[in-house]
């Protein structure tokens, strides 16, 4: 009897976006209109990457950005799902598939202290360059119409269950507990044995709704969470079981 946890990162751990967090680095805590405004739907990475840039080109360092980044609220209710977890880790495995990347991660769960809670981290990866700028890449390439071209979640989860079973490790259930339109890809992945807990008023919710009202509904159950206690009354009731 094991389970696999996956958390998305922002808006699921944390009660924000990472991403969007670190502009309180930035001078008067804004970008310039039009560093704002050079989202293109899809290329998250290379906007962040301007984004880096320009607190880099201000000045803006590395101590400071993880003094701002480890101020991020967690979730209500989320610092005693994964200290819960954390107790009983022979029942759950614990991955993060997120678009955020691996320097914000690692400082957020490691000031915390819950860094052990989770096996292992998918997410972009980042580093800071010998100037001081933060840089980070694309996650993978993949084939998939559906995702942003630097992360297919499906993708992830796939890869990640193929080399557990090539270890002999298989799961009772998958747990999936996430927020953003990203995340339904891997939902759709899930089988009827599985459980997708997507944050209610989010917009996850809102696509597996949807599917549900154009007939084609996930083949997983489905349980919304508005806060991680919600999330741990479940894991409590499996674990009894």
């Amino acid at each position: 009897m094991k389970f696999l946890l996956v958390f998305d990162f922002d808006h699921t751990i944390v009660d924000e976006n990472s991403d969007t967090w670190i502009v309180k680095c930035a001078p008067e805590k804004k970008l310039p209109n039009g560093l704002r405004n050079s989202y293109r739907p899809g290329h998250w990475i290379e906007y962040m990457g301007r984004v880096f840039v320009y607190l880099g080109d201000n000045g803006i360092k590395e101590d400071e950005m993880k003094r701002t980044m480890t101020t991020i609220p967690f979730t209500a209710g989320m610092v005693d799902l994964l200290g819960f977890i954390g107790k009983n880790k022979e029942l759950f495995d614990c991955i993060i598939v997120s678009d955020s990347n691996t320097v914000f991660i690692d400082w957020i769960l490691k000031a915390a202290g819950y860094h052990k809670v989770f096996d292992e981290v998918f997410t972009n990866p980042a580093a800071f360059s010998g100037t001081g700028y933060l840089t980070v890449q694309n996650f993978h390439a993949h084939h998939c119409a559906r995702c942003p071209k630097n992360l297919c979640k499906r993708k992830v989860l796939k890869d990640f269950l193929d080399k557990q079973l090539e270890r002999g490790v298989s799961y009772t259930q998958i747990v999936y507990i996430g927020d953003g339109g990203n995340d339904l890809c891997p939902v759709m992945f899930l089988k009827k044995d599985d459980i997708a807990m997507p944050r209610q008023g989010y917009t996850l919710e809102k696509k597996i709704s949807q599917l549900a009202q154009d007939l084609r509904p996930v083949e997983c159950s489905v349980l919304v969470w508005s806060s991680a206690t919600d999330i741990m009354s479940y894991l409590n009731l499996l674990i009894k079981e």
